[in-house]
């Protein structure tokens, strides 16, 4: 079976980091995609798609102190269905994204300018992150 899911847009909020207990980063957040097409009528329509991604172990620390909301990304990872029960005991799921790869795709001059934290820090341009350990200790 393959698993495999690629995505291109922009981030929606801001990231959110927690460790594990065994130490390992794990970021939340999440991206919009888009497509535009022209409706049967001729009208200029677009449609925005919005899925919640998960970054771990280095990639969970890069993504937070490089990404802020708005932030234009690639993501590769595998699609994850979750499922819980919330406070008043209906069932819940989603389908989220768990990150294998990320590349940067703001320019180097665009990301420094967005960024509110720490302007004097280098920001990388078009570099690609693997993560390659993940480990099922999920703290959310």
């Amino acid at each position: 079976m393959y698993n495999k899911v690629i995505l291109v847009g922009n981030l929606t909020r801001d990231i959110e980091i927690k460790y594990s207990q065994s130490g390992m980063a794990i970021a939340k957040t999440a991206i919009a995609t888009s497509k535009k097409f022209k409706s049967n009528t001729g009208e200029q329509k677009e449609e925005v798609c919005f899925v919640d991604i998960t970054f771990f172990a280095r990639s969970a620390e890069v993504a937070n102190q490089y990404l802020h909301k708005g932030s234009k990304v690639l993501i590769e990872g595998r699609l994850q269905f979750d499922q819980w029960t919330d406070q008043n005991g209906q069932k819940r799921s989603k389908h989220g994204v768990n990150v294998d790869l990320m590349q940067m795709l703001d320019s180097k001059n665009n990301a420094q300018s967005n960024q509110p934290t720490q302007p004097t820090q280098q920001q990388p341009s078009n570099k690609t992150y693997n993560t390659s350990e993940i480990i099922d200790d999920d703290p959310f």
